[in-house]
């Protein structure tokens, strides 16, 4: 028996479940948003006394490991739709800025030019400068994937490096140092 997918799911108040048995879909929604997940037939998922709990067919390792899964994905779907998820990343470097409009992230990272992103409506961005600090990214959304998916690609513009420790990295991030070349002797 799959030690994560046994688990139980807790709905807190303010979150409803629909289970479309046709489809085999999840959708949640609550007071942060609504996301939907598409299950494998092999997962069955009751709704019971405010819980979800998700059981499968047969014993197969397929089935094993999907049983997992979804429990783990439908657990952050209930967590984002009530409470949500926040990531900061910090800029790291002599000049490095960020800015935005909108849902437009300006980032200015020693390159000759400046990069743009545009970022699903579904993330909340703010940026932070502030005076004798790094500059901050503070993004958030209800959608956890989406979210991690979008600061590895902030991330990958400039990821940090080891013998200075520029570049982008998250809030509280350890970054292993290495010493230069005069350190060999």
């Amino acid at each position: 028996m799959s030690r994560i997918g046994k688990l139980p799911i807790k709905i807190p108040s303010g979150v409803t479940i629909h289970i479309d048995e046709k489809e085999n879909r999840v959708t949640v929604k609550g007071p942060k948003g609504e996301l939907a997940q598409t299950v494998n037939p092999k997962i069955r998922i009751s709704l019971e006394e405010g819980q979800l709990t998700l059981s499968r067919e047969d014993d197969e390792r397929e089935s094993r490991s999907m049983h997992g899964l979804y429990r783990a994905l439908l657990n952050n779907m209930v967590t984002g739709v009530s409470d949500g998820y926040r990531k900061v990343l910090e800029l790291v470097g002599v000049g490095y800025r960020a800015s935005n409009t909108d849902q437009v992230l300006e980032l200015s990272l020693g390159y000759t030019h400046n990069i743009y992103v545009q970022l699903p409506k579904e993330i909340k961005l703010e940026t932070k400068t502030e005076r004798n600090k790094n500059p901050m990214i503070i993004l958030e959304s209800a959608d956890k994937q989406l979210l991690g998916q979008v600061c590895a690609k902030i991330r990958s513009f400039r990821k940090p490096e080891p013998y200075k420790g520029k570049g982008v990295r998250f809030a509280g991030e350890n970054v292993r140092r290495k010493s230069g070349k005069s350190a060999a002797k």
